[in-house]
């Protein structure tokens, strides 16, 4: 929020003034209301293998985050940036892979990940575009830099609590609003169904669209359930549809009736037993084969995994070079690649230092933060790297920004980073706002909800 001389920054002026006359009391009681209205909202979150409860509430504050324009224009063009080099990254590899033949990326790194999917291999989705929604998750260090932290073009989640994030500040703050010019985020489920119905088959006039969930007992239901309702679309599991005459259809009281597009929130794995895990009861048997034939359209595609997993990261910003030809607009963290011997040794020696990831966690899982663990903690991780360097990477520890955020001491700085969502059609709009997560805990660098983050409204001021 503010300058290193204490001053606010331009974009933060009429925050720091509110915060100057409001009470940490009307703060704490609006806090407890948007807790009430949230409750009532059921919006809540699923935490595997925790023995307290099946579900949480996503804690929530009430100071937002605020960009200026000149600020989310460079997030925008960046973010969109990234992501067309992503999808072209997606054509090459299902198709000619011209990039592993140039040695822009190992080619162990494509053809040894579980993520690739050889099923998609020779086969043109819709408009070339592999992931249609996409979130970039950016940090700002201390020096006011962007970085990204990681892509998400698989079925990035959270755009709800964006949404309702929003919802609730409005209620709670309307005079904010009417003193401040912030975008609106609301449009993004209209948006969002008009890129889905944008990229159906060929020929299809009046396209059905749904969305197809693993079902209640997964983390993000809520986020499914609650995305089918606003875009006016059927919620569906995979018991919902079937395959016949080389089409989709779903079970209706009316009969079956055709489906053009599927928004997919189950993985790869899960989708089609014909094609992949056989075991499987999520997905539609012989979906794949209707897909390659182009009578229906999957957002995002399969095989999109490969171009998000963390071992493919660090090689993101030569694929912006190598696919359109410009400098990256938005930097990686400066990432040690474990697999290169190099790389490695300093990383065992600086283990206190860095912070080591596991190429295909996530969550907040599967990682070292060398300065928050103990001597203990850092040998037992020396040990999993040793055994098997090519499944991590580390990164330095970024002096992340804060916010101010109303804890229980009272205002207080925290750590945040930031999710934009990227939707991809017949074009590419990114929503002005998106998911701020903050790590609630005092110095803590791990901001997702299953390790104790929260979230905060974000304000994108307009000119």
């Amino acid at each position: 929020m503010t300058y290193p001389d204490g001053s606010p920054r331009p974009a933060y002026s009429h925050i720091s003034d509110w915060l100057k006359w409001s009470t940490l009391d009307r703060l704490r009681q609006r806090g407890a209301e948007a807790e009430v209205l949230f409750r009532r909202l059921g919006i809540t979150f699923v935490v595997y293998g925790d023995d307290g409860g099946t579900e949480r509430l996503i804690p929530f504050d009430v100071i937002p985050r605020v960009f200026s324009a000149g600020e989310w224009g460079r997030l925008s063009e960046g973010s969109t940036q990234r992501v067309r080099a992503l999808n072209m990254f997606l054509h090459d590899l299902y198709h000619d892979q011209e990039v592993l033949k140039a040695g822009i990326v190992p080619e162990d790194v494509i053809l040894a990940n579980a993520q690739y999917q050889p099923q998609m291999q020779g086969f043109n989705v819709p408009g070339g575009i592999y992931t249609h929604i996409a979130g970039i998750d950016i940090v700002r260090c201390a020096e006011n830099e962007f970085y990204v932290l990681e892509d998400n073009l698989r079925s990035p989640s959270g755009v709800a609590y964006m949404l309702e994030n929003r919802q609730v500040m409005m209620r709670l703050f309307p005079e904010l609003f009417s003193e401040m010019r912030i975008a609106p985020v609301d449009r993004y489920p209209d948006i969002l169904l008009k890129t889905l119905r944008g990229v159906a088959p060929g020929g299809a006039q009046d396209p059905t669209v749904v969305l197809l969930t693993p079902g209640s007992y997964n983390s993000a239901y809520y986020e499914h359930a609650f995305l089918a309702d606003e875009m006016g679309i059927e919620l569906v599991e995979g018991a919902d549809l079937f395959v016949a005459d080389n089409s989709v259809f779903m079970r209706t009281t009316e009969g079956p009736r055709r489906v053009d597009v599927i928004y997919r929130r189950i993985d790869d794995d899960f989708i089609d037993p014909l094609a992949f895990r056989q075991d499987s009861t999520l997905g539609v048997p012989g979906l794949l084969s209707v897909y390659r034939s182009g009578r229906v359209t999957i957002a995002n595609a399969m095989g999109t995994g490969v171009a998000d997993d963390k071992s493919v990261y660090p090689y993101v910003p030569a694929l912006v070079k190598f696919y359109l030809g410009e400098e990256p607009i938005l930097a990686n963290v400066p990432t040690y690649v474990l697999r290169e011997k190099d790389d490695l040794a300093y990383t065992l020696e600086h283990l206190d230092e860095l912070v080591v990831k596991e190429v295909h966690g996530s969550g907040g899982y599967g990682m070292l933060v060398g300065p928050a663990s103990s001597k203990a903690q850092i040998e037992a991780f020396r040990h999993k790297i040793i055994a098997n360097p090519s499944n991590y990477i580390a990164q330095p520890t970024l002096a992340l920004s804060t916010c101010p955020t109303l804890v229980e001491q009272g205002i207080a700085p925290r750590h945040v980073d930031l999710r934009p969502y990227v939707l991809s059609g017949e074009e590419t709009i990114v929503m002005p706002g998106g998911l701020t997560r903050v790590a609630l805990v005092e110095g803590s660098l791990v901001v997702n909800s299953s390790q104790g983050g929260g979230t905060k409204d974000t304000w994108i001021l307009e000119e």
